[in-house]
């Protein structure tokens, strides 16, 4: 089986082209598509650090980098609660609402191209594909290939 007709060389490579023009938009504005992503999940009354690695997937070493980066930045700022030194919340600055909107806005444009491009019925499939192809990864188990079931 060649690289080019693996399901996960798609998926990769689809991937990559989106993420690769989200870095692309989001430097015209001082951020990366990582930092964009992380802003879009701080919420206005402050967002668990625990938290936002879950809504974004992004690992906590990779966070703790990008947090810190958008700290330098001056898009956000963290305290750790009163109660329990071990929580900290994520919150943004006025500079960092502002940027949240501009990576708002650009998924929601980005998000409109592809939805002028594709049909009803291609969109619909790509999510019912790509949610079943999440649900298969999640259960495969490499030890056992015979025993990897839907769900």
């Amino acid at each position: 089986m060649s690289q080019g007709n693996t399901i996960d060389y798609f998926l990769k490579t689809g991937w990559q082209t989106v993420a690769n023009k989200y870095n692309v938009i989001a430097a015209q504005h001082g951020f990366t598509q990582a930092a964009g992503y992380i802003l879009i999940n701080i919420h206005k009354e402050g967002t668990a650090v625990s938290q936002i690695a879950n809504l974004t997937g992004v690992k906590t070493t990779s966070l703790s980098r990008v947090l810190t980066n958008l700290e330098a930045l001056g898009f956000i700022y963290r305290e750790a609660s009163a109660t329990d030194k071990r929580s900290v919340k994520v919150y943004l600055t006025a500079l960092g609402r502002e940027k949240r909107k501009v990576a708002k806005d650009v998924v929601r444009n980005f998000n409109q191209y592809l939805e002028q491009h594709l049909s009803e019925k291609e969109r619909n499939q790509l999510i019912k594909t790509l949610t079943k192809l999440n649900l298969l990864a999640a259960n495969y188990n490499p030890i056992n290939t015979n025993q990897c079931q839907e769900g």
